[in-house]
Order: structure tokens, then sequence, then C-alpha cells
């Protein structure tokens, strides 16, 4: 991987963690009365953006921070793998939980 790709992916990490932050805060709990299907998607959506944000995090610290323990650099590659799966796995449901509901209904 080149220097400005490995540049650009840093950057692009770090936006999407300000973003993940927004994301979040604007999907906070007002306690208003919604349906099932509507906390579902939002779940789904705070998850989405909670995964990413530990993403971001593990990415960073593993770039910014040199450890010298091989079992810490392992730690973060196998944290950063999982949050990337478990956003995509929460991404992937959200439109299938909106075909599954749409289904139900006809």
């Amino acid at each position: 991987m080149s220097t400005v790709n490995l540049c650009c992916h840093e950057f692009v990490v770090a936006i999407s963690s300000i973003a993940c932050i927004v994301g979040l805060w604007l999907l906070k709990d007002d306690n208003q009365a919604i349906d099932d299907f509507q906390e579902t998607e939002e779940s789904l959506l705070r998850m989405s953006f909670a995964y990413w944000l530990v993403y971001c995090v593990a990415f960073g610290i593993e770039k910014v921070f040199l450890f010298d323990g091989e079992s810490v650099m392992i730690t973060l590659r196998i944290t950063t793998a999982l949050s990337y799966f478990l956003t995509f796995s929460c991404i992937l449901s959200l439109p299938l939980h909106k075909f599954a509901v749409h289904k139900i209904e006809e």
C-alpha cells in the first residue's frame, strides 16, 4: 500500500470517527414512544455507529502508539477485524429488517 493511500485511509478513518460520534449523539434516546420496528432500526443504527467507532479507535491506537508487545498488536488487529465485521453485519441487517417487516405487513 502506498504512502498516499495509507494517509488517505487514516484521514477517512479520522473523519468517520467524528461522524460516528455525531451520529450517536443524533440518535440519543429522547424517551419518545416508538414502535418495535423503529426501536429495532434505531438499535441497529446505534450498533453500527458504535462498532465503527470501536474500529476507528483501535485503528488509531494501532497507528499512533507503537507498542513493543506483539500480543497488544495482535489484540488490536483482532479488535479492528471483529468491529469491522460487526459493523458490516449491522449495516446489512438494516435493509433485511425493513424487507422482513414489509413482507409481514403485506
